[in-house]
């Protein structure tokens, strides 16, 4: 019989262990992961409060940023019904995430697409005439993920960043 693979162990245990996935992307504004995981509530307060939709209840009850779900205007409104201190102001915990775009991408392959581009709210994404390529501007992208989900390859990713570009938010 073959094996059957398991769901990513997301506790908190699994996350003092070290055994906790890096692909976790929680909400706007989320204090480092063990507080985090100390801190929430788990009420769904955030979830609920995101106009946007991309905010789901993830596994073991903490809500996460759902890429597919479109992109995140940074409205704040999930931070303001977090009580709990899980969530502060951007200005404070900045968002660390911006897009990537990979090997994948039609563009790159000569498909004519266009659809980063034409989605990204912050013009981060253009393209040369006679370039084919797209051209990813780190410093405007602000991580909404309007892109990401948009792709028709899933060529366009989240990357977290290790420190903040100077015009993002905050």
């Amino acid at each position: 019989m073959p094996a059957v693979a398991s769901q990513p162990d997301r506790s908190r245990r699994a996350l003092l262990r070290g055994a906790a996935p890096a692909s976790l992307v929680r909400p706007p504004g989320a204090v480092d992961e063990a507080l985090f995981l100390d801190r929430c509530t788990r009420c769904d307060d955030c979830v609920a409060a995101c106009p946007e939709h991309v905010l789901v209840r993830a596994d073991g009850g903490f809500p996460e940023r759902d890429w597919q779900r479109g992109e995140c205007t940074f409205c704040g409104d999930c931070i303001a019904a977090c009580d709990s201190g899980a969530l502060l102001p951007l200005a404070q915990q900045p968002w660390p995430w911006r897009a990537a775009i990979g090997d994948s991408c039609l563009a790159q392959r000569g498909v004519t697409c266009q659809s980063c581009r034409e989605v990204c709210p912050d013009s981060a994404i253009r393209f040369s005439p006679g370039n084919p390529r797209p051209l990813l501007d780190t410093l405007r992208c602000s991580g909404c993920g309007a892109c990401v989900g948009v792709c028709p390859v899933s060529a366009v990713v989240a990357l977290r960043v290790t420190s903040e570009p100077a015009s993002a938010h905050g």
